[in-house]
């Protein structure tokens, strides 16, 4: 039975994958109704990469993943949700799609046809790239090793699909089709008449302009005549004239040789040039996600391959399947804003064609957008908002202390030895990636802009290194992601942020590079390009301020996310996805503002504190922060375990491992992390704990490439990281400090799980709809992917939900996770049963007094007078927690604090959401002893005597 679409109050995020379908998540639909959640929140569910864990890599944007289900599995859960009255969010994925491979049909054609494919303009391809020996040519870089130690080795084979009629190369499981006309160039070897024959036919399409269409047809009929057994051994025999025997380069004159030399000269004939996988970072002449090869862009702003690749997307919309969607890395796309419009513009035609009970339904979309500091989503984007990394740090700024950053600076650099200064470790990441992973797309950039220079009298003396070096330092400087200029020029939040740019990159280089900057400015977006005159110069320097855009984006990722953040600690609990680490906390005031302002310009923005690309769960986060209040204390056991740890650390010839920086990481990293009730005896716990760890260091020290990397492994220097790691937590010689350590994560864990409380109440409390990842209902300690999508034990979830436990025995076992999973519970169902409440009430700051007034957070919800909520959170409460075993706040600590309430909020009684105890104001006034003696944080709202 279908029920009445809930309104959006709580979303749940579900990593689908082989092992977790879309039917496995049809039985838990019940259990997430009953936990107060309206939609789930799906990724990416499209054709994927045979055994993909995301969905991220699609190959088909016109099927659900079989491996998923199919159409009919996302029916079924779709019809289960339905009966609850719940609804499905998709994301999708417009920016790219999987190439590389074989199971990509757009990108083998593409292969197979060169610029003549019809897919051809799907991707994102220079064509006419700048390197004369690549124009007309797609740089193809999967190869193992270098192309000339490849085919001598034989790992290029030549290889016949019976089933099509195709000719392909193999190189493990890449697949490189041979455009048809060159089959020529193989039959002709054989003296088979009926070889000989198709050679001819094929030859023949090189002058055939329906050679598409025709070569479809010769090749079915090739397929056919090569099951007769005398043709099919006479193909077999002309393909063995182009299969190279490993070393055959070095037998000259040999019929190895003659194999080299004819699969060398069958293969430079393609519309593809293959090469290794190194020279993707200076040869690239496509655009990737970030600096993934096996990741090609789309060119969704044309109108072709935007319905193309949306088309199952919007068939799904039409039938009823799909209530909402989140658009993947929007700043990819060529023109974010115009791509969001455009995308409203087609789900608004549909929404009249949808089920009747779907017709006044609102359909939200969301885009996955970091924003910098002092940025601001942009409102003429169309969008509901964006997925919430904002709101993340700004809980995490709530819940640092400042007083701890000097001494965490200090004890990092002294140890590190590197620079506490987040800013300085972003510039130089980005000066490595740049160089590096990202060389080739500066390099085509800066060619560009060469030919915009010489176009003019003015400009034609400039260099291709000077553009290049003041392009460098600008993107160097760059403040946030990306701009969004376009026809009409910058916006003045863009104008404020390149000039911000253009002045840093000012102040590092030299004098004779100033003048470029004046250009650049000018060239990329500076100048409206309405004001050029149409024509090839306005379409040039249309697509280099694209290139651009396009370009910084990544480069921002690639060097905070993926550099920076593993070079840099002062503290981990700062350097996560969409996070500013450069700063440490905020006052309260200006947090409560951007929340404020989040109410008046997206009010369904999501808000979400744990993401499938986390670098640290949201309780992980929570425990580290508390070391925020607990700096000196940190040192000092820092410096205990340092000497201790001695034993287990190793010389090498590039210097002790592991690494001051990376040591002081892992303590961290095990601090924040150590599993609950975990002691340092229990050694299968260990073990366990041991292999999310390793998964962690690996990563860790790859991306941070100082001394080992993704492309060139330092298996020495992580062989000894991996031993320290593994002697800490098994060698019996290290058994006193993993006990120190235990037990020092343990004295942390009460204070971690109260500030995991207020993190989860916050937001499900502040103004925006809260995003739940999956299972962390319950605690959440994962560390970086794919830690944090592992399986989830939803059957405890649910046998814990069905079997509440008093409140008092859920705060004494809160270890277990119940705790959290009440609170969960219990102020979603307060939302949804209110849901205008806490979608448009208004969001009023309250005044707090006394002397622990500093540690309390207290804000209201309120609406129409009679309706509101009031919620009432510690922070940097470690102190009060001094030596308890529970996140519960003893009552006496807070001596004399009382919250102040406004006069239209104080003539109520209030009850808790999660005790049902009552409070009743006095004078305005409640006791913040009274308010928090029963639950660590509090939910209010006015008690209403049951109807008789």
């Amino acid at each position: 039975m279908t029920k009445p679409l809930r309104p959006l109050t709580a979303t749940v995020r579900l990593q689908f994958h082989k092992d977790f379908t879309l039917d496995d998540a049809v039985p838990l639909v019940s259990y997430f109704a009953k936990l107060g959640i309206s939609h789930v929140y799906a990724s990416p569910i499209l054709k994927a990469r045979p055994g993909s864990t995301h969905g991220y890599d699609v190959v088909d944007p016109t099927c659900i993943n079989p491996e998923l289900g199919g159409e009919d599995a996302l029916v079924r859960l779709v019809g289960e949700l339905r009966a609850h009255g719940m609804g499905l969010i998709l994301d999708i994925v417009s920016n790219h799609m999987a190439v590389g491979g074989d199971a990509n049909p757009w990108w083998l054609d593409v292969l197979e046809w060169g610029p003549t494919s019809p897919y051809a303009n799907f991707f994102d391809i220079q064509w006419r790239s700048h390197d004369p020996l690549m124009v007309g040519q797609l740089l193809v870089p999967f190869l193992r090793s270098d192309y000339g130690e490849v085919l001598a080795a034989g790992e290029i084979l030549l290889k016949f699909d019976a089933d099509t009629g195709s000719l392909y190369a193999q190189h493990y499981e890449h697949r490189f089709p041979l455009c048809p006309p060159t089959y020529a160039d193989v039959l002709k070897t054989s003296d088979d008449p009926t070889l000989q024959a198709f050679a001819a036919r094929f030859e023949s399409l090189d002058v055939d302009p329906l050679a598409w269409h025709s070569a479809r047809q010769i090749r079915n009929e090739l397929a056919e005549v090569a099951q007769v057994p005398e043709v099919g051994l006479a193909l077999a025999d002309a393909m063995s004239h182009f299969e190279v025997v490993a070393g055959s380069i070095d037998d000259a004159g040999s019929l190895d040789q003659h194999a080299f030399n004819n699969l060398h000269q069958l293969l430079e004939r393609q519309y593809y040039r293959l090469a290794s996988w190194r020279t993707a970072a200076d040869d690239i002449n496509w655009r990737r996600f970030f600096d993934i090869n096996e990741l090609g862009g789309l060119r969704v702003e044309r109108n072709r391959v935007f319905e193309a690749t949306h088309s199952k997307i919007f068939q799904l919309i039409q039938q009823g399947l799909v209530d909402g969607l989140r658009i993947d890395h929007v700043d990819g796309l060529a023109n974010p804003g115009s791509y969001c419009r455009k995308l409203r513009r087609r789900v608004n035609g549909l929404l009249s064609k949808r089920p009747g009970a779907l017709l006044d339904q609102p359909f939200p979309i969301y885009v996955e957008k970091i924003l910098g500091a002092g940025e601001q989503l942009l409102g003429n984007w169309s969008v509901d908002g964006t997925t919430g990394y904002e709101f993340m740090n700004e809980v995490s700024l709530l819940q640092h202390d400042p007083i701890g950053q000097l001494q965490l600076s200090a004890l990092w650099e002294e140890r590190s030895g590197r620079t506490a200064n987040f800013m300085d470790e972003v510039r130089e990441a980005r000066q490595l990636v740049l160089n590096g992973t990202l060389a080739g797309d500066l390099e085509a950039l800066a060619q560009g802009l060469l030919l915009v220079a010489r176009d003019d009298i003015a400009t034609r003396d400039l260099t291709l290194g000077s553009i290049r070096r003041a392009l460098l330092e600008l993107i160097v400087h760059f403040p946030v992601y990306r701009t969004y200029a376009g026809a009409h020029g910058r916006s003045a939040q863009d104008q404020h942020f390149f000039q911000q740019a253009l002045e840093a990159a000012h102040s590092s280089l030299g004098e004779a590079d100033w003048p470029l900057l004046a250009y650049l400015d000018r060239w990329l977006g500076g100048e409206p390009l309405r004001h050029l005159p149409p024509g090839p110069a306005r379409k040039q320097r249309q697509k280099l301020l694209t290139r651009f855009q396009q370009l910084t984006s990544p480069a921002a990722a690639k060097a905070v996310e993926d550099t920076a953040c593993y070079r840099s600690a002062v503290l981990l609990s700062r350097n996560d996805v969409g996070f500013d680490p450069q700063h440490f906390s905020a006052p309260l005031a200006e947090l409560q503002a951007n929340w404020q302002q989040r109410l008046a310009t997206f009010p369904d923005n999501l808000l979400t504190t744990a993401t499938h690309d986390h670098k640290r769960g949201e309780d992980t986060r929570a425990r580290m922060a508390v070391l925020s209040e607990r700096s000196t204390w940190l040192a000092d056991r820092v410096d205990s375990w340092w000497r201790m740890a001695a034993p287990l650390r190793e010389e090498l010839a590039d210097g002790i491992a592991p690494s001051p920086g990376d040591e002081l990481m892992l303590y961290q990293t095990l601090l924040g992390s150590w599993p609950l009730g975990l002691t340092s005896s229990n050694q299968a716990g260990l073990d366990d704990y041991l292999q999310r760890l390793l998964g962690w260091q690996e990563k860790a020290l790859r991306e941070a490439k100082l001394r080992s990397s993704w492309s060139a492994n330092n298996e020495s220097y992580e062989g000894a990281c991996r031993r320290f790691l593994q002697g800490l937590l098994q060698n019996p010689e290290a058994l006193e400090l993993r006990s120190e350590i235990a037990a020092a994560a343990e004295s942390l864990a009460p204070s971690g799980a109260l500030n995991g409380l207020t993190q989860a109440l916050l937001r499900m409390t502040t103004p925006g709809v809260p995003d739940l990842y999956q299972g962390n209902e319950f605690w959440d300690f994962s560390l970086v992917d794919p830690d944090n999508r592992r399986p989830v034990d939803f059957a405890a979830r649910r046998t814990a939900l069905d079997h509440p436990r008093p409140v008092a025995e859920l705060i004494h076992h809160w270890r277990g996770g119940q705790l959290k999973q009440w609170l969960v519970q219990r102020t979603l169902n307060l939302r949804a049963a209110q849901p205008q409440l806490f979608a448009r009430g208004e969001y009023l700051p309250l005044q707090v007094v006394g002397s622990q007034a500093a540690r309390i957070l207290a804000f209201a919800r309120h609406l129409d007078g009679e309706r509101f909520a009031i919620v009432v959170v510690p922070r940097l409460a470690a102190g009060l927690l001094d030596g308890k075993t529970t996140p519960l706040i003893p009552d006496d600590a807070w001596g004399d604090t009382q919250l102040l309430l406004p006069p239209r909020l104080s003539h109520h009684t209030l009850v808790s959401a999660f005790t049902s105890s009552r409070h009743t104001p006095v004078d305005g006034r409640l006791d913040l002893a009274h308010l928090l003696r029963d639950f660590p944080v509090n939910l209010l709202h006015p008690f209403q005597e049951p109807r008789p």
